[in-house]
């Protein structure tokens, strides 16, 4: 994934000024809902490539004696839950022109 690479992107929760998302939609309800469907799709990619690499320490047997702790795994669980958040990634996106997006509606005007 592309974010994984991406160093500027914060970690938590950054003040915004709402001005700067509005400029290019000239409507901030709009750029919200284009960075809320940017996030989903961030979301969804990143927990495929997740899942898909946890699928590879997946065991037939259910049977809680045999559960015990692979070193590999924990390590790719906590890389995950180190990188930022998809909204985030989503807005960082949005405010560097990186998103492509169209409104249907106003091309028909």
């Amino acid at each position: 994934m592309s974010q994984n690479k991406n160093t500027s992107i914060p970690n938590s929760t950054v003040t915004r000024d709402l001005r700067q998302l509005d400029l290019s939609t000239d409507n901030i309800y709009e750029s919200i809902v284009v960075i809320s469907k940017r996030a989903n799709q961030i979301a969804t990619d990143v927990k495929e490539e997740l899942n898909g690499k946890l699928a590879e320490f997946a065991t037939n047997n259910d049977n809680l004696e045999e559960v015990f702790e692979n070193r590999e795994q924990i390590e790719i669980s906590k890389h995950y839950e180190r990188m930022p958040k998809p909204t985030l990634v989503a807005i960082d996106e949005f405010l560097n022109d990186k998103v492509y997006f169209r409104n249907p509606s106003k091309e028909q005007e």
